[in-house]
């Protein structure tokens, strides 16, 4: 241990081995920790985890793609070999190269691959190096490479040399996104799509403004209102694709960035052991495409399933983007929209140091044509004094003072290197030199130049066609595989399966799912929530368990729904222990969990005389019974509670009376007084809600249905239910009308495609039919729900000289059931079909006579006794007591 010591205070003059021995050895450790565990998180960020702005590539990569340069003679080579040649450049193992080759490899833009190179989808791993080859692809070719406008430095060991960074001329960065964590700081920059990047660059040159979001290999959809810019703070929602092959089989076809399908295999699983989802069975059957199909338990919603996979499995991911970058040595935490401008001002410059750089060459090939064809034409080869000369000096200084008279011509001055290489130019050549086509060549040379130089006076404008070549010959091979849309909240407690049942001990007062043998409250989920009404008027939220007291006298208990503005209570309480009696209607939309709320006024001894839960606003009529009083004419009235208007949960409610009370009991139902729910479908998110976002639909009663139509001409109908998910390529939603008659002009495949003309009302039914016809290759030209439509048909091809033909289409045909196959219009060529306004509409629908509403039920227990009975019955019940 001493000579441990002794080796790491040696040299330290501030190292005292008698006294302090224990403090020397923690200052010691102390500044050791600050040096070298500084000296190697700086390592780990520059040179392993973290990017460069410049490329958008690690070290390890960007060592890769130099050793595969170098290797690259048009054909494969095996990994293994390339794995071996990068070696020379990166200081860290073979399985470090080899793994990240592989990442290259899968993103599919920079390296093209043969053999078995793994599955992003189903997470299966790559073959061995030996086994599976490479080279660069020809995108990496034309953007990543460039020796002349490299900047170089020596590799590790000082044997090679190594660019410093690659002269990408093109946001790789953005489009292949990264992942690394370093020392304190990580970085996760998502992939973009290719042709928006491309468009992005070009519209950054022109001035304009622009946007980035992510796509992603795997598909599926995201939500971007919160990407933030790619900047750390900012998250992403991304969400499988899953489809409904009928009601009780799910299909996904598409996953989240980051994730396989035996990964969200596995979540699901999870969740049905979890018993948060109903699942009889799931199966893989992806291969080149994601299929996972998800066999529904009998009797599960197939539109309920799809919330709860997004919700409580892989089917739904979020994502926190951190774009940090290493630039001037440094790590910066920028925006995707700046890495994007830098790169495209790192591409500009690129651009005119290779147009600077070709300009230099050809300047340098039009000053040797020049001079040799000077040379040649003036035979100073042939000069006696050329001939004569005893010295290499001389012979130079005599072609120098032949070419005196001729330096204006030239570009530059001539210097003895430019002589030294005429005097090396064969006999060969100058027997068959042509002084026609040198001129030509110094022509083209002229032309090249100006070429250059227009491009370099119009440098932006050559930049963004250089943008415009790189999406027009490679952007065909990267359309955008992630749709973008906004995500609804799906709320967990609404969507999670009922896969437990609430019991009730009101004698003892507990509740909870444990209690089998005691009555039954309702179905419910482990994550619910129960609401609780006692006698005394008080009520609490409580979260589901096994087994909890309460309390006594309870007279409601139920699964509370949040923010549940449908479900109103109705209640009468008395105040204090003789006082006056209220009644109130009220909803209870949020609470904070188990603290107690009063309906009552807070009066000791009130207590709550009546009460229900109306799900859907209902006001009943109630019969009152005052206690018998000789100067109360009337012990008996009704109260309806539709003339109480719905207040919050703290109002005190309206007095009913402040005589004493017997009884108050139900003698009449009520309907809902909140009419019908007003619902609105948000084509953004495909989904129905009450809110007011998107079309309005209509106010729907119970009983009212949705019709959907698809683009493709099939068509179902559907309740109103805020778990419905609907296609992307639905075309109309409304509420549906079974007399409402629609138009449809489609051309019919069974009959050569001529057009047909059909009026019909569409059916209610939760299975999809189609209105085209049974053949798939039918195609509808329009569809239109005006009573009396106008039509004009215009002809075209071999017939576009023919006038256009003007159909009312209530003439034409009259309604029919939606399979019939309708009337032809004609057997000419059309261009188009067009609906004109129509001539004549509607006669608005007559006032039909009221007729009389059946006698509602009464159920009122003493409806057959006489008041005074009841008095007396009253009479004799407080004697009793």
């Amino acid at each position: 241990m001493s000579d441990e010591i002794n080796d790491i205070t040696e040299g330290h003059s501030d190292y005292k081995p008698a006294d302090n021995r224990n403090e020397s050895i923690r200052h010691q450790l102390t500044g050791m920790y600050q040096n070298w565990f500084l000296d190697y998180a700086s390592y780990v960020i520059l040179e392993r985890a973290v990017p460069h702005i410049n490329d958008g590539l690690k070290p390890v990569q960007r060592r890769i793609l130099h050793s595969m340069k170098r290797l690259d003679d048009g054909r494969y080579n095996k990994v293994a070999n390339i794995v071996g040649h990068t070696m020379q450049f990166h200081p860290h193992g073979d399985a470090s190269i080899g793994d990240a080759l592989v990442q290259l490899g899968q993103k599919d833009l920079l390296i093209d691959c043969q053999g078995n190179w793994g599955n992003i989808l189903t997470g299966d791993g790559a073959a061995a190096p030996r086994y599976i080859e490479a080279r660069l692809s020809k995108f990496a070719l034309d953007v990543v490479f460039n020796p002349k406008t490299t900047e170089w430095k020596l590799s590790y060991d000082g044997r090679n040399k190594e660019p410093v960074t690659l002269p990408v001329k093109f946001p790789l960065l953005l489009a292949q996104g990264v992942e690394g964590i370093a020392v304190g700081l990580s970085s996760k920059i998502l992939p973009h799509n290719f042709n928006e990047l491309c468009d992005a660059s070009i519209n950054y040159l022109k001035g304009e403004s622009f946007k980035l979001y992510p796509d992603f290999q795997t598909g599926g959809s995201i939500d971007v209102s919160k990407y933030n810019d790619g900047e750390r703070g900012g998250s992403v929602k991304v969400r499988a694709k899953i489809n409904k092959i009928d009601n009780k089989t799910l299909a996904i076809t598409e996953i989240p960035y980051g994730k396989t399908t035996s990964s969200v295999i596995d979540s699901i699983l999870k969740a049905v052991d979890k018993g948060k989802i109903k699942i009889k069975k799931v199966d893989d059957n992806t291969s080149a495409n994601v299929e996972i199909l998800v066999h529904l338990a009998p009797g599960t919603s197939s539109d309920k399933t799809i919330d709860a996979l997004y919700a409580f499995t892989d089917c739904e991911v979020s994502i926190s983007p951190n774009c940090c970058v290493i630039n001037e040595r440094k790590p910066h935490f920028l925006t995707v929209s700046s890495v994007l401008k830098k790169s495209a001002d790192n591409t500009l410059g690129l651009l005119r140091q290779e147009l600077e750089i070709r300009r230099e060459e050809i300047l340098e090939g039009l000053h040797f044509a020049s001079l040799e064809k000077i040379f040649i034409e003036e035979r100073i080869y042939k000069d006696r004094q050329f001939e004569q000369a005893k010295s290499m000096d001389a012979a130079c200084e005599h072609i120098d003072e032949r070419l005196t008279p001729f330096y204006p011509q030239f570009i530059r001055e001539v210097t003895k290197e430019d002589i030294l290489k005429l005097m090396e130019i064969k006999m060969g050549r100058i027997l068959k030199f042509n002084s026609d086509k040198a001129d030509e060549l110094i022509a083209r040379m002229k032309e090249g130049v100006a070429e250059i130089d227009n491009h370099l006076a119009h440098i932006v404008d050559y930049t963004i066609e250089w943008y415009e070549m790189l999406k027009n010959k490679y952007g065909k091979a990267f359309p955008r595989r992630t749709e973008l849309r906004n995500f609804d909240t799906i709320e967990a407690a609404k969507v999670v399966e009922a896969n437990e049942k609430l019991y009730i001990n009101r004698e003892e007062g507990f509740i909870g799912t444990s209690l089998k043998k005691d009555e039954f409250v309702a179905n419910c989920s482990d994550i619910d929530d129960v609401i609780i009404f006692f006698r005394d008027g008080k009520y609490i939220v409580t979260p589901v368990a096994d087994k909890k007291f309460v309390g006594k006298n309870v007279i409601y208990i139920n699964v509370f729904k949040k923010n549940d503005k449908r479900t109103i209570y109705n209640a009468t309480y008395r105040d204090g222990k003789e006082g006056t009696t209220y009644i109130k209607r009220f909803a209870v939309t949020s609470v904070v969990r188990d603290r107690e709320y009063d309906v009552t006024q807070g009066t000791p001894d009130s207590r709550i005389t009546y009460f229900s839960a109306n799900p859907n606003g209902e006001a009943e009529i109630i019969k009152v019974t005052l206690k018998p009083n000789p100067r109360v004419r009337r012990i008996i009235f009704e109260r309806d509670f539709s003339e109480i208007s719905i207040k919050g949960r703290q109002a005190r409610g309206v007095i009913l009376t402040r005589l004493p009370v017997h009884k108050i009991t139900l003698k009449q139902r009520g309907g809902s007084t909140l009419g019908g729910r007003k619902v609105w479908f948000d084509r953004d998110v495909l989904r129905l809600n009450y809110d007011g976002r998107g079309e309005y639909l209509g106010e729907f009663q119970s009983d009212d249905t949705i019709l959907v139509v698809l683009n493709n001409g099939e068509f179902y109908t559907s309740n109103f239910d805020l778990s419905n998910h609907y296609e992307d390529n639905v075309s109309i939603v409304e509420k549906f009308d079974a007399n409402k008659v629609w138009t449809a002009a489609l051309y019919d495949a069974d009959q050569q495609n001529y057009p047909y003309l059909k009026r019909f009302c569409f059916e209610s039914s939760n299975r999809k039919q189609n209105y085209l016809g049974e053949n798939k290759s039918n195609r509808l030209i329009l569809l239109t729900d005006e009573y009396y439509p106008r039509l004009e048909v215009v002809f075209g091809g071999h017939d576009n000289f023919r006038e256009p033909m003007e159909v009312d289409a209530d003439e034409f045909i009259a309604v029919k059931g939606f399979k019939a196959k309708g009337k032809r219009l004609t057997t000419y060529t059309i261009d188009t079909i067009n609906e004109l306004e129509p001539t004549r509409f509607p006669e608005p629908p007559k006032e039909e006579e009221k007729q009389d509403d059946e006698e509602p039920e009464n159920l009122d227990p003493d409806c057959d006794k006489s008041e005074g009975d009841i008095i007396d019955e009253i009479t004799g019940q407080m004697k009793l007591f």
